[in-house]
């Protein structure tokens, strides 16, 4: 797998904590009729696109390389997004650990043509990435360095998903085996 040249880690000794400011980003779409599924809302399948470049855009600046989505751990709609919204996704990464981090997602929606409206939460999602390096296998990331409030919850809470990840994973690999039948 060759890397492009954009892509390649950032040369560094040790990788030092970063607060989750560092790597926060935004992007924003104009939903127009390419985007529509049959009942005239955004496809939630757009909405998930721009989630995930989002979120990678994320991945890749914290860990100072190319990263990989490993896994979609949760993602709701709350509300349809309308042709003719700015759709907008703000994300930050909410967990780090050694190669993979949990990176949150909240995408907002706002009409284009009305000025000082409040945009309107139509989703969530949180995100699993690696980061890898140039033969694609794992490599090492910055730590995390939480600083608000609401950054500690968000790491917090982001503890709790990946233990019930691992938890999962290690349940449907035991019956996988046969230790469980049923």
């Amino acid at each position: 797998m060759t890397v492009p040249k954009s892509l390649e880690p950032h040369p560094a000794a040790e990788p030092r904590a970063l607060p989750p400011s560092h790597a926060r980003t935004s992007l924003s779409l104009l939903a127009d009729q390419q985007h529509v599924n049959l009942l005239g809302n955004v496809h939630g399948g757009v909405v998930m696109q721009l989630v995930d470049s989002t979120a990678g855009a994320v991945a890749q600046r914290h860990s100072g390389g190319p990263a990989v989505t490993a896994a979609m751990d949760e993602m709701a709609f709350l509300r349809p997004v309308h042709v003719g919204d700015i759709v907008r996704t703000v994300a930050q990464v909410n967990w780090a650990g050694r190669s993979s981090m949990e990176i949150g997602v909240r995408v907002e929606s706002e009409p284009w043509n009305v000025a000082n409206r409040e945009p309107v939460h139509v989703a969530s999602a949180y995100l699993v990435f690696v980061a890898i390096d140039e033969h694609g296998r794992p490599r090492d990331i910055p730590g995390l360095e939480p600083g608000t409030p609401t950054e500690h919850r968000r790491m917090r809470e982001a503890e709790i998903r990946r233990a019930h990840r691992l938890a999962r994973r290690a349940e449907i690999e035991e019956g996988r085996s046969g230790v469980l039948e049923g």
